[in-house]
């Protein structure tokens, strides 16, 4: 698989008060506040010089706050570089205060041309936002809002200084209007919210700078980490002497009448990422279609909770839900699963009657692969409420349910109940289809029954799973849940080789 940008992206990722407290760590450390904003400065301009050489000419729009003082020293930096230059004051000047001010001194004293934004005020070059950074903690205001408008109907090439004016820094979540960023550069600590709902549709390519700070001192606590190749656990290579019975046995139950191919999916999946052993509980008449398609597996037609049971006897981890449906038939096989003590993965329907009350939760270790709405009825809010503050989200249900939770989606996230919390960056658009969720719930009944943790195998699950949709998704529309598995299968390879 090829590179992606964000591999050269840092781990660690923060809220906007971790990094504040980051900041003033380096202060403390004997870094002053404006060589620091300095440096931003000297980042953000060399960013745009690459991204748009031959413009020429910047509109620099700016706030009150230091996200404005890095917008009056990029001017002063693009005026001495021969470009042509505006700042175009949106929050008022006399409002600026310690290192903000002194970079609107730097800015005057360099003979940076500044007038008052008005909704009538033009934009022209690149248009530099240095608006309100983030420090943003509920809707945007006038005059605010309106010049954020205007930014995004200019149709200028848009650079967003730390994250784009709007956006929220610890959840991705939009205050009523935020920028579309073209590119964003953004300093000393990466923002969850950058990654996560609405953040990567409007910071647009994303630019990282550390501001040559210690290492040591950005070694605190971070909100999350973002699932990367060194961040993620690897299955041991396999003994040469290795046989099937050495690497689980994964049943995946569901496929009502009508929805065979989901419970096939999980299963054709949990094949191809390594499980020892595959058996399919579903409908008797499915039967004959799945082992036609894949003879691998193990098809058996179940019709009530005591032939499940004896099924399930046999395997090591439960994957429950695939196309499992609502009616009584699913029903039955979802509460029987329950009540076992093997490891599970949850998906689809058996989340839905779980929301609903008419099954219990298993009582061992499992793992719950939800997407917005359904995490929504779980937790009895709006998706809209789910989407405001995913993170916030997916700890509750990891709390409430006491699962390792996937939270499906833009920058999907995976939580445990002791609070630690991954990100994914990866994913692409032409994801958006039917019976993906099936293919993960199978990568990840796969690694469970190889051994993996829990949170150690959803998180490796949904990094496999986006990034092969992530290189397939770059033909375009038309991905089918079905393509994802030799992509898959070979990134495991690359990631945890059979052999040494």
């Amino acid at each position: 698989m090829t590179d992606h940008p964000h591999d050269d992206l840092p781990i660690a990722l923060y809220g906007a008060a971790q990094v504040r407290d980051l900041d003033a760590r380096i202060i403390a450390a004997g870094t002053p506040g404006f060589e620091l904003m300095q440096r931003a400065a000297h980042a953000a301009w060399r960013a745009l010089r690459r991204r748009w050489p031959d413009v020429g000419e910047i509109s620099v729009l700016t706030g009150h706050g230091n996200n404005a003082g890095d917008g009056y020293l990029i001017a002063a930096l693009a005026l001495r570089a021969g470009w042509r230059v505006r700042v175009l004051a949106v929050g008022d000047a006399t409002r600026l205060a310690g290192d903000a001010a002194s970079a609107y001194g730097e800015a005057r004293a360099a003979g940076v041309d500044m007038e008052r934004w008005s909704e009538g005020s033009e934009l022209r070059g690149v248009v530099v936002d240095a608006l309100l950074g983030t420090g943003l903690g509920g809707a945007v205001r006038e005059p605010y809002a309106a010049a954020i408008a205007a930014i995004n109907s200019s149709g200028r090439p848009v650079l967003a200084v730390d994250i784009p004016s709007g956006l929220g820094a610890d959840n991705g979540q939009v205050f009523g209007v935020a920028v579309r960023a073209d590119l964003t550069v953004t300093f000393i600590g990466l923002k969850l919210g950058l990654f996560t709902a609405s953040g990567p549709d409007f910071c647009g390519d994303l630019v990282f700078d550390g501001l040559d700070a210690d290492p040591a001192l950005l070694s605190g606590d971070s909100m999350a980490i973002r699932l990367a190749p060194a961040s993620l656990a690897r299955l041991p290579p396999r003994p040469k002497a290795a046989h099937k019975g050495l690497f689980g046995h994964a049943l995946v139950i569901g496929g009502d009448t009508g929805m065979g191919g989901a419970v096939l999916l999980a299963a054709e999946s949990a094949l191809r990422c390594g499980a020892g052993l595959v058996s399919v509980a579903t409908r008797a008449a499915h039967v004959a279609g799945a082992l036609a398609r894949c003879p691998e597996l193990m098809a058996r037609g179940v019709a009530s909770s005591a032939e499940l049971l004896r099924l399930a006897g046999k395997a090591s981890v439960l994957v429950v839900g695939p196309g499992v449906g609502c009616e009584a038939w699913g029903r039955v096989l979802v509460s029987a699963a329950a009540s076992l003590e093997r490891l599970q993965v949850w998906d689809a329907d058996a989340l839905n009657l779980l929301a609903e009350d008419l099954v219990a939760r298993p009582s061992g270790d499992w793992v719950m692969t939800p997407h917005p709405a359904e995490a929504a009825r779980l937790l009895d809010i709006s998706t809209a409420d789910v989407q405001a503050d995913r993170p916030k989200a997916a700890r509750a249900l990891a709390q409430r349910y006491q699962a390792v939770v996937v939270l499906k989606g833009v920058g999907s996230l995976v939580a445990a109940p002791d609070g630690r919390l991954a990100l994914c960056s990866h994913g692409h658009p032409a994801m958006a289809g039917a019976g993906l969720g099936d293919v993960l719930s199978g990568i990840l009944g796969a690694l469970l029954a190889q051994g993996m943790p829990s949170f150690d195998a959803a998180c490796l699950a949904v990094w496999l799973h986006a990034r092969a949709g992530e290189s397939l998704g770059a033909q375009g529309r038309g991905l089918a849940a079905s393509d994802l598995a030799p992509a898959v299968r070979q990134l495991l390879e690359e990631h945890s080789p059979c052999l040494n």
